[in-house]
């Protein structure tokens, strides 16, 4: 099975939450999964063999939580071309502010910027219409997680 690093962008702790629930669903599937609340360059270097699974929130303003944001810069600023990559993205966000899922948004443009190859759409997760959003990503990441190889 797959071999699958969580990284995690959280303010509040639901995106930590889907995190976690995500980590069961996979490694029930058989996959071997590690969760990473405050993910490194590092440990990133080492799932662009493998697979990446970004769960992450969006401040108000439509910013990188603090949790993710220097993942994020350092992907921008040092790693550049990453096709070898295979990813999933869970953005979760409120649309009554303007710049919903934005941090979602930025993190998917920034991977395919990069040449990464995203498995499987893109979750958005609207806390406006879904005030429990390991409802609606648990399915998601059982189809997300039976694509692996």
């Amino acid at each position: 099975m797959a071999q699958v690093g969580i990284f995690v962008g959280t303010v509040y702790g639901n995106s930590l939450l889907v995190a976690e629930e995500a980590e069961n669903i996979l490694s029930e599937q058989g996959h071997e999964v590690k969760l990473f609340e405050e993910g490194t360059l590092e440990a990133w270097q080492f799932y662009r063999q493998h697979y990446a699974l970004v769960v992450t929130s969006t401040t108000g303003q439509g910013d990188l939580p603090d949790s993710i944001a220097p993942l994020f810069h350092a992907i921008r600023d040092q790693v550049g071309y990453q096709p070898e990559l295979r990813y999933g993205l869970i953005a979760l966000g409120d649309s009554s502010y303007d710049d919903f899922c934005g941090a979602g948004r930025a993190f998917d443009a920034l991977l395919q910027e990069q040449g990464a190859t995203r498995i499987g759409e893109v979750l958005e997760i609207d806390a406006m219409e879904q005030p429990e959003p390991e409802v609606a990503s648990c399915p998601w990441v059982e189809r997300w997680g039976s694509l692996l190889k």
